[in-house]
């Protein structure tokens, strides 16, 4: 049996593990619709939470830099 879920937005996505960290920093950056764009194209429409949740937990680095988004860690380590 094969359940689906609409994807209405990183904002609205339940994730766990390590990709919470991801989405609330897309979100805090006020990425989240660029966010949404990015992952509609890469991943061509269609995505399962699974493998949107790795993607955002494994994927951070690559992401942030699609989107922007500075890497707070890698500035802490050349301090």
């Amino acid at each position: 049996m094969l359940i689906t879920k609409e994807y209405q937005g990183i904002e609205y996505f339940d994730a766990w593990s390590g990709a919470r960290y991801t989405k609330d920093r897309i979100i805090e950056e006020g990425k989240a619709d660029e966010f949404d764009n990015f992952v509609e194209l890469y991943f061509d429409g269609e995505v399962d939470e699974t493998e949107l949740n790795d993607f955002l937990w494994f994927e951070d680095e690559f992401i942030f830099s699609e989107l922007g988004i500075s890497n707070n860690d890698d500035e802490e380590d050349e301090e």
